[in-house]
């Protein structure tokens, strides 16, 4: 049994994710300690404790340790198996990321898979429904892996009760990624989401991501949605050629609308002056389909620590040597070796 140290690296759930998905496509047990060690509250909360539900739902496993704030959990999985799903978190706690467990071991798995999740979709420190729609599945499409995702409810933190669906298909012939460049940038857009709140505070943060950059009114969207409770969120988003960006912050009540659009603008200028396709948080996402599939490079901006804790993560569970290096200026290179040459 492989034993896996959640204090490592950045010391967040990501860790448990990560271990949780590779021990379900590899099959093999794992023990997983010390989770969440880095956090203010650590230990298994709800939403981790429904990303290892799931993990086991799907693939018959033997489990110790999942109840809230445990900090130690050993999964032993079986073989996963497609089929209908549906995950409730119970909370405003992010949908994504029981998604994001779960999609990998059902792609690989031998039939069509059909998964209901409720829940948050557009959370804080997580990828939205949006985020997973527009950048994450096209470039997983890039590799050879298929999913189609449908938003039924919003759910903004912290009432929930988002709802969506995915479904998932068993892979056919999977490809190396080449990412390297982002190609022409055929559009952009800056999109404000918001739901029960006052409408001045949608046109205050297009007001200000408009002053601080070249945008024309039509690129500038307002979207007001329902949801059992309010929320905001603002995402610039860059079509381009080969990769569609997504960067999104959250709003909360304690920071203002231009505190909100200005954190956004910084990470979209941040991205467009670097030159590379792919972004921060759409890198670390990578990896894991990456290493299960076919390998390939990608350029990006400087590794993250929740790059880095992945990569140390998908080492110690496959001995796999993952190079991150710089090339130039803000762009550096992440390469993946091609696992099935020595399968």
């Amino acid at each position: 049994m492989h034993t896996i140290d959640g204090s490592q690296g950045e010391g967040g759930g990501q860790i448990f994710r990560s271990a949780l998905t590779l021990s379900t496509c590899l099959g093999e047990p794992v023990r997983i300690r010390n989770i969440r060690a880095g956090r203010r509250k650590p230990g298994l909360m709800r939403q981790h404790l429904v990303c290892l539900h799931a993990a086991q739902a799907i693939s018959g496993a033997q489990v110790t340790g999942d109840e809230l704030g445990s900090t130690e959990v050993t999964f032993k999985p079986g073989k996963v198996n497609a089929g209908e799903y549906r995950f409730a978190i119970g909370t405003a706690g992010s949908t994504s990321l029981v998604f994001q467990t779960i999609l990998l071991p059902l792609l690989l798995a031998d039939g069509v898979s059909e998964v209901c999740l409720e829940g948050g979709t557009h959370n804080k420190q997580a990828p939205s429904f949006d985020f997973i729609q527009a950048g994450f599945l096209p470039v997983m499409a890039q590799m050879g892996y298929r999913a189609e995702v449908q938003l039924e409810r919003f759910g903004f933190y912290p009432a929930g009760g988002g709802r969506w669906r995915a479904r998932i298909y068993p892979v056919g012939e999977l490809k190396p990624l080449a990412l390297l460049e982002r190609g022409a940038v055929l559009s952009k857009e800056a999109l404000v989401t918001s739901a029960q709140i006052p409408g001045h505070v949608a046109d205050r943060e297009l007001r200000h991501i408009a002053s601080k950059g070249d945008w024309a009114a039509d690129e500038l969207q307002r979207r007001q949605v329902d949801s059992f409770g309010p929320g905001n969120i603002v995402s610039l988003r860059v079509y381009a050629e080969h990769v569609t960006e997504v960067i999104e912050v959250v709003g909360e009540k304690h920071l203002s609308s231009e505190r909100v659009a200005g954190r956004a603008v910084k990470e979209f200028n941040r991205y467009m002056e670097a030159g590379v396709p792919v972004g921060e948080h759409l890198a670390d996402q990578l990896l894991l389909p990456m290493v299960l599939g076919r390998g390939g490079r990608f350029r990006t901006l400087a590794p993250s620590q929740h790059l880095l804790t992945n990569i140390d993560v998908i080492r110690q569970l496959t001995g796999m040597e993952i190079s991150v290096r710089k090339e130039s200026g803000h762009a550096w290179i992440v390469s993946v070796p091609d696992s099935t040459q020595a399968r």
